[in-house]
């Protein structure tokens, strides 16, 4: 596929709390915190994890059971994920198809967690079901709301090499290595910070009224 040919420095525009390259922002503020749950509007992604603490075999399962009753087209649950806790080998061998980018803060990370697509029916090229990385998306967003309640942060990516990691755990052609999640504790000295200032770092989003349709597609040109 043609992001494939991306380098794997290039791609890490792809995370996603990256400011828009068009399109007018607007700061995130206290009045939009108003409309949101808390554990929305307290998630931000960061790039440093806290190296000694580890995220827990029962904080996995608790991921995986959100990430488990997502919705999906026709009850289909195109997903699947390959999990590495610090210390197992698992992390080791998804860290070493880490791009360079993503190399610097993801091993920091108590949890490393490939997120695969169900994209093809086995050997056929026919759609598993056309909504398929739709729907993984979703399992994704449940799991990080999940790691927001349990006191964990999570940063999704794409700086890694798809076809080593495919290649390293025997993933099937029809399965596609989606994307990854860094999921952790912060370092002490960053969350009593942010809990003495009562607020995270600042973030950008569009505003409800630009992501309003026909006003979405004006901002689009801009």
């Amino acid at each position: 596929m043609l992001r494939d040919q991306v380098s794997g420095d290039a791609v890490r525009l792809a995370s996603h709390d990256r400011l828009p390259a068009s399109g007018t922002v607007g700061a995130v503020n206290e009045a939009t915190d108003d409309l949101l749950h808390p554990l929305l509007s307290s998630r931000w992604s960061p790039t440093t994890f806290d190296r000694s603490t580890d995220v827990t075999a029962a904080e996995v399962e608790s991921l995986l059971e959100a990430a488990r009753w997502a919705p999906s087209a026709g009850n289909s649950q195109p997903w699947a994920f390959i999990l590495g806790c610090r210390g197992e080998p698992e992390h080791e061998r998804l860290v070493r198809h880490l791009a360079k980018s993503a190399a610097r803060w993801a091993p920091t990370a108590g949890l490393l967690v490939a997120n695969l697509s169900h994209r093809f029916v086995e050997d056929t090229d026919w759609d598993y079901s056309e909504f398929s990385v739709y729907d993984l998306g979703q399992a994704v967003a449940h799991m990080s709301f999940q790691a927001s309640s349990l006191g964990l942060h999570v940063r999704q990516f794409r700086a890694f090499d798809r076809a080593g990691l495919a290649a390293e755990f025997e993933v099937p052609q029809h399965w596609e290595v989606t994307t990854m999640s860094a999921i952790g504790h912060l370092p002490r000295n960053a969350a009593q910070d942010a809990q003495a200032k009562g607020s995270r770092p600042a973030r950008h989003r569009r505003s409800s009224t630009e992501i309003r349709w026909p006003q979405a597609s004006f901002t689009e040109r801009r």
